[in-house]
Parts: C-alpha cells; sequence; structure tokens
C-alpha cells in the first residue's frame, strides 16, 4: 500500500498528465503559448497541488485508499472535463479496461448477461453459442456460487470478475432454478466470448433484410457487411440504428463505404486553426444498390449520427423516427500510465457532407439537463434551424442531431409497464412457466397464460388495474412470448419475437416505397451529373 505522500504524488502527476495533455493538444490547434499563458498555468497547477494537500492533510476522514481514487477519478480530472463540454472523458483503470473491451467486441469468461436484483444475481441470458448456453444454463437462473464462494453480498459486477478469466480455465458455477429441488451445479471451460455489435439480422418480410447495430465497435463493419451478404438478393434493408450511442469513427467510415459510390463524401471533422479531415468512400458499393429505411429516435448518437446524416445528404436512406442525440463532438483518445487510463478530449466537430453540424448546443446546460431533458436542443419550427440541400436537392436540417424525413414518435412506457421492467417480472416469471413443461415455436401466450401471469404479479405483490392491465396488454403478451421463447430456443428467438411485435418498426417497414422512391430518383440525379461531368469541355 502507498503511504499518504507517495498517493498524493502519483495523483498529482495523474492530474497533471492529464492536464498536460490537455494543454498540448489546445496548443497544436492555437499556436505556442504567451509566457504569460505558461506562467498563469504553472500557478494554476501550484494552486491544485496546494489545495489537495491541505484536503489529504486535515480533512476530517483520512483520504485513502478508494477514497483517494475518487478524489482524483471522480473528482479533480472530471470537474475540469465537464467545464471543456459534455463529451472529454477520463477513463480509470477499470473504466478503460471496460472501453477496450466493448470496442474489440470480445472478452474471455463463459458468456452470458447477468443483473443484480434484492441481493441476488440472475441471468439475463447466455449468449447463444457459448459455455453458458451449451451447458444448459438458463435466464432467470439464480447464481448462488462461483468457485465454491457465495454470491451473497457481491454486486453484479463482482461476481462478472468471478466469471471471467483465462481462456481454457475452469469455474464451477452453482445455480438455483425454479421448479429444482436442488441447486444445480456447472462445471464451465472458460473460451473467447464474441460479443457483436449486430444483435439481430433476418429477413422481416420477403426480400426485406432487417439489421439491428447496437454500436460500433471493431467488428461492426464487417458484420453488417456479412449481415447484409446474407440476404442474397435484396429488395430492401432497415437499418435499425436507435438507442446507438455510437463508438468508432473508422466503423461507420466503413458501414458507409460499403453503402455509397465509390467517391462520395462520407464524414468530416473539423477542428480549431483550419485543421480538418474528410473522410470518403473509397471502395463503394459496386452498383449494388437497394432502398434503405435507417430507423433512428433520440438516444441515436455520434457514429450512428454519421451514418444517419451521410446516407441521408445523398439520398441513400430515408430516416424515419425521432431527431436524433446530436453528438457531434470528436474525442481523441490519449492513454495514460502504459496504457492503464486514458483521456478522451474533444478535439473536433463532425459536419455531414452537404456541412451540417451534428453537435447540439450545449452552452450553459448543466450535465443531466444535457442527456435527460434534451437542453440545447432546437424546436423543429426554430428559425435558427440549419438548412442544406442533399444531392437530390430536398431540404435537410442541421443544428442539432439528424433530423428524419419521416417522423414516427416513439411509444411511452405505461406505469405498469415500467413496474413489470423493474422488477424483472417477465425474467421471473418465465422459469415458472416453463418449470413443467416445454412449448413449439408455434407458441402463443393465450388467456390462460395471462391469468398466470396476473396471478403470479399479485403473489409478489405487484399492484395493477385490469384497466392498466388492458392498456397494456399486447406489450405484455410480447414480453412474455420472448422471455418463454429465449428460454427456449435461445437470444435471438425473443428478439425476434419483439422486433415481430414492434408497432415502431412495422410503422417504419411501410415507408419502404417511399425509400425506393428516393434511391431510383438519387440514381437518376447521379448518371445526370455524371453525363455533365463527361460533356464538359
Amino acid at each position: 500500500m502507498k503511504s499518504h505522500a507517495q498517493r498524493a504524488i502519483f495523483f498529482s502527476v495523474v492530474f497533471l498528465a492529464a492536464c498536460a495533455l490537455l494543454g498540448s493538444a489546445m496548443q497544436r490547434r492555437v499556436g505556442a503559448q504567451s509566457s504569460e499563458d505558461e506562467s498563469q498555468l504553472r500557478d494554476n497547477l501550484k494552486s491544485f497541488t496546494n489545495v489537495y494537500a491541505l484536503v489529504e492533510q486535515n480533512y476530517a476522514e483520512p483520504i485513502n485508499g478508494e477514497k483517494a481514487d475518487d478524489v482524483i477519478y471522480d473528482g479533480a480530472i472530471p470537474g475540469m472535463l465537464r467545464v471543456l463540454d459534455p463529451h472529454s472523458n477520463f477513463y480509470d483503470p477499470k473504466a478503460y479496461a471496460k472501453m477496450r473491451e466493448d470496442q474489440r467486441g470480445h472478452y474471455y469468461g463463459v458468456g452470458m448477461t447477468i443483473q443484480q436484483q434484492n441481493g441476488k444475481t440472475y441471468v439475463v441470458f447466455p449468449f447463444e453459442d457459448t459455455p453458458s448456453y451449451r451447458a444448459g444454463i438458463h435466464p432467470g437462473d439464480q447464481i448462488a456460487a462461483v468457485d465454491g464462494k457465495t454470491t451473497d453480498g457481491l454486486n453484479s459486477e463482482q461476481v462478472a470478475k468471478l466469471l471471467k478469466g483465462p481462456r481454457g480455465t475452469h469455474v464451477s458455477v452453482e445455480m438455483i432454478r425454479e421448479g429444482q429441488p436442488k441447486p444445480l451445479e456447472f462445471d464451465l471451460t472458460r473460451d473467447e466470448i464474441p460479443h457483436p455489435s449486430v444483435a439481430l439480422k433476418y429477413e422481416i418480410r420477403p426480400g426485406i433484410g432487417y439489421v439491428h447495430l447496437t454500436q460500433f465497435q471493431e467488428t461492426s463493419g464487417r458484420e453488417v457487411d456479412d449481415a447484409i451478404d446474407s440476404f442474397g438478393d435484396m429488395k430492401g434493408l432497415v437499418l435499425d440504428l436507435r438507442d446507438n450511442p455510437g463508438g468508432l469513427l473508422s466503423q461507420a467510415v466503413d458501414i458507409c463505404d460499403h453503402l455509397l459510390t465509390k467517391g462520395q463524401e462520407i464524414v468530416s471533422q473539423r477542428g480549431r486553426g483550419n485543421q480538418s479531415q474528410e473522410y470518403w468512400a473509397t471502395h463503394g458499393n459496386g452498383g449494388k444498390t437497394f432502398p434503405i429505411v435507417v430507423l433512428v429516435n433520440r438516444n441515436t448518437a455520434s457514429a450512428a449520427e454519421i451514418v444517419s446524416g451521410a446516407l441521408q445528404d445523398h439520398d441513400r436512406a430515408l430516416i424515419v423516427g425521432e431527431t436524433t442525440f446530436g453528438k457531434g463532438l470528436v474525442q481523441t483518445v490519449f492513454d495514460l500510465e502504459n496504457h492503464t487510463m486514458a483521456l478522451a478530449l474533444t478535439t473536433y466537430h463532425y459536419y455531414t457532407p452537404s456541412g451540417r453540424l451534428i453537435q447540439r448546443d450545449y452552452s450553459g446546460v448543466s450535465l443531466y439537463d444535457y442527456y435527460y431533458n434534451r437542453a440545447g436542443a432546437l424546436p423543429s419550427n426554430s428559425t435558427n434551424r440549419e438548412v442544406k440541400l442533399t444531392d437530390a436537392g430536398r431540404t435537410v436540417y442541421g443544428g442539432g442531431g439528424i433530423t428524419p424525413d419521416e417522423k414516427l414518435e416513439m411509444p411511452k412506457s405505461t406505469r405498469l409497464e415500467d413496474e413489470l421492467y423493474i422488477k424483472s417480472a417477465y425474467l421471473h416469471f418465465a422459469p415458472r412457466y416453463l418449470a413443467f413443461k416445454t412449448v413449439d415455436k408455434n407458441f402463443q401466450v393465450d388467456d390462460a397464460v395471462l391469468k398466470e401471469f396476473k396471478e403470479y404479479l399479485k403473489s409478489q405483490n405487484i399492484s395493477f388495474t385490469e384497466d392498466e392491465f388492458k392498456q397494456s396488454e399486447d406489450y405484455i403478451r410480447a414480453s412474455l412470448r420472448s422471455e418463454i421463447f429465449t428460454i427456449q430456443f435461445g437470444e435471438k428467438a425473443g428478439l425476434r419475437v419483439m422486433r415481430d411485435w414492434d408497432p415502431v418498426l412495422q410503422k417504419a417497414l411501410g415507408f419502404m416505397p417511399e425509400a425506393a422512391a428516393l434511391e431510383q430518383n438519387a440514381h437518376k440525379v447521379e448518371l445526370q451529373k455524371a453525363q455533365a461531368r463527361s460533356d464538359a469541355p
């Protein structure tokens, strides 16, 4: 354990390194700092170290262990970055390791999603074709012990850490399952667990492919290409980017590169001091085109907005849904402390090919209001919105997020639906229902199943009125069928049940004729421009 003095020095070095990176990044963009600026920076850093020393020596409780980590990792550095913008971020060792795991799209473990509820840890679902899935672990199983160590008192993150480990090593997991008289023992061999960003792909209607992309990680471009190729001769594609928070710019560029025509611009990033960089389609779609509907909502952000904006500006896709989040700040990641920590510092802004700024205004807005209350977003009738034109001359709007071509309001959940989600009612009921029976793929949630579910809710003191239940009945039927299918047939079967029911997705599919007309007109305009270029002297 480091002494107090050693810890203070270490944390000060980390903080100063972050400040130095920030200062050097700014210096590259605005030119050399004056001697007065450098002197002021030194004075400010000295003030910080003096304040930290006073706190460390005189605070009512000792500043050591995790509290010392929190002072720097959760206090000083994030506080400095929040003054700059909402998206510059600091990753401590734990957060940095998680970020890299997410970007790589794989890890080593047993392959399951878990959650904690009422002090117990439950399996939400095992990933298909992983050690957990092959061993027969089910959604709703309670993880009682790992390698003989009880999970009582552990949170889901601590349990996940016990389950992960080097490839080829063994881990023993004790599960409590509904309907089983005693705990079940599973001896699992850890393996590489792929975590694909394409959560679901299937032919949702004859000739119409559906791809749900959850984030942009190192494998996303290849995953989307493979999904499209698997559909064969398509008549159309629905690319679902709802709730996609973004991720790696390179993968957004790669996806657009295979959907646009070679030579079309994808996105530009502009920094201070006239520094900019453009990204173009260098391979192109090779003439393989089909109508595309891109489904977005208010949580579609960053790299997902780059894809939406590029396809919209080139009239390559019809954007359907809600105006997107409006995250157009580019972060450059600077590694710290031998690649154990990192500083993600905003260095550029993203612009769509027509010149629209993706980022919405965040000046004078609290972090909470920015993320949760949509502060800074321009109303649809605002006169301050950017007005640009697509390749075919359609009007599109900028100044914060991507405005859809066709607006679809996302349904709001009811009180009962929220409570059933919070209390994981479907997750816990489905194992009970299947404890002594199986179902086939013709299974439907009939009135008898609903009656059992109502009795279960009453046994769990989950209150509802008949009117509340009736109002949400379609959603409840779909959710129950999805959870039962997840246990019986796997995660993707459960996801497909919800997508086949999804009323927003069904409405989006209805815009495929408009997407086809858009694609045909874009092709015509492209040919006209090519002809004009060839006729030019």
